[in-house]
């Protein structure tokens, strides 16, 4: 048995997963649900709205829902209460305290149970017609038939591990299973700017970035899959570890499981409850054939960008004789410039916003490569001006880690934070 630190709970070594018993509901999915008395007049205001043809379509329909935290739980919440016939719920995690200030339905009687189990057991009470099946169970390829099987209409991927994520959207991709996709809920609080739009448009996410990159590069996905999505910035950041003594420590000898974050992201309640509730209304009006406009998302112009990544070609084939080690795109090029080096050279002591005054120096800027024996990648890539880039390339780490080593510290920090972004680093 193992403790988590982070909400003393006793979590069980391995997490083989199970399948949650009890209440047991083994009739198949019906069309002819809506004929009970009782599911009719639950579902009056739905039929009013998208008509009886269309709403048994929802009522006959199977959806998988993979991480049943503060979005998942209420994303599978509304699905139920929304007449959706079938439902497997997935999550290997438990509910703590801290859950409370976002879970659809866990109560402080549940803390310590499955999360899988405490919705199967609050949903048999609200929507007993529906087959509500619960896995205790974490999603990975030796998992993968037992979830992804049996023809689901439609996978809501909840999961905040980039890996496990990843790994669920290119199975369904590979399946031709229809997919919705949750990124960064987490330290945001503007309801307002969230959206929906395939995974190739959303942008000012730290979590879509780095899934969409991880598709592209790993699995050869560039997009198809709808996400919902803020545009707003996190508003604060991954908090710091402390272990039993209290004192910082490294989070990764505390991990249950290898891979998942055991530091803390802070969460205001309601905007991860939106998503689930975004998620759950798309699904619907999709399984009911109801046709909804989603609101375009606007792209900015990229022809700077574009231009520093020409630059970095250019200058690539006349250095090394191939442009063959650029592993960035136009995309990533703009992660790089504008979040990493806000528009300035790295050697640039006062970090200013990023705004339309950035490029005013655009002419003399151009990304080069920080080691040079690596690949010119999103995490050794340093903005410098056009002479500091021609003595950077004179000079080896060495010499700069003994001669300048604040600068060398500062520019490995930064370039770290890319491969946390991006899912390299754990």
């Amino acid at each position: 048995m193992l403790t988590c630190y982070l909400c003393g709970l006793v979590l069980h070594e391995g997490v083989e997963g199970c399948t949650i018993a009890g209440k047991k509901n083994d009739k198949a999915v019906k069309e002819d649900l809506l004929k009970d008395e009782i599911v009719s007049e639950h579902l009056t205001r739905n039929i009013q709205f998208f008509g009886f043809e269309s709403q048994q379509k929802v009522s006959a329909s199977y959806v998988v829902v993979i991480g049943l935290g503060g979005v998942g739980s209420h994303a599978a919440s509304m699905l139920l209460r929304s007449g959706v016939g079938k439902l497997l719920l997935v999550d290997f995690d438990q509910v703590s305290l801290s859950s409370l200030n976002r879970h659809a339905v866990a109560t402080r009687a549940d803390v310590g149970i499955p999360k899988a189990q405490c919705l199967k057991e609050h949903f048999l009470s609200i929507f007993p017609e529906c087959q509500v099946d619960a896995k205790v169970m974490l999603y990975d390829s030796s998992t993968e038939e037992e979830i992804l099987s049996g023809h689901p209409d439609f996978v809501l991927d909840c999961i905040d591990n980039i890996d496990t994520k990843v790994a669920l959207l290119a199975a369904c991709v590979r399946r031709g299973l229809k997919v919705l996709s949750a990124t960064g809920a987490g330290a945001r609080a503007d309801p307002t700017r969230i959206r929906i739009a395939d995974l190739r448009e959303s942008t000012n996410d730290p979590l879509s970035r780095a899934v969409r990159h991880r598709l592209r590069k790993d699995q050869g996905i560039e997009g198809g899959i709808p996400v919902v999505f803020s545009l707003e910035k996190p508003k604060v950041k991954l908090l710091p570890f402390k272990g039993p003594s209290g004192e910082e420590e490294n989070p990764s000898d505390y991990q249950i499981v290898p891979g998942f974050r055991v530091r803390i992201i802070p969460v205001l309640g309601t905007i991860p409850a939106i998503f689930g509730q975004v998620m759950a209304s798309y699904v619907v009006t999709e399984l009911a054939g109801f046709q909804v406009q989603t609101e375009p998302i606007v792209n900015f112009d990229t022809d700077h960008y574009h231009t520093l990544h020409q630059r970095l070609i250019e200058h690539e084939e006349l250095v090394y004789g191939t442009s063959q080690q650029v592993q960035v795109d136009v995309e990533e090029v703009m992660y790089v410039v504008k979040e990493l080096w806000h528009g300035r050279s790295a050697r640039d002591q006062i970090v200013k916003e990023v705004g339309r005054g950035m490029w005013r120096s655009v002419n003399e800027l151009m990304l080069v490569r920080w080691d040079c024996e690596k690949p010119a990648s999103i995490s050794n890539l340093i903005l410098l001006k056009f002479k500091e880039a021609d003595e950077h390339e004179c000079r080896t780490l060495e010499d700069i880690k003994e001669k300048e080593p604040e600068f060398y510290n500062r520019v490995n920090a930064v370039l770290r934070r890319a491969e946390i972004d991006f899912g390299y680093a754990h």
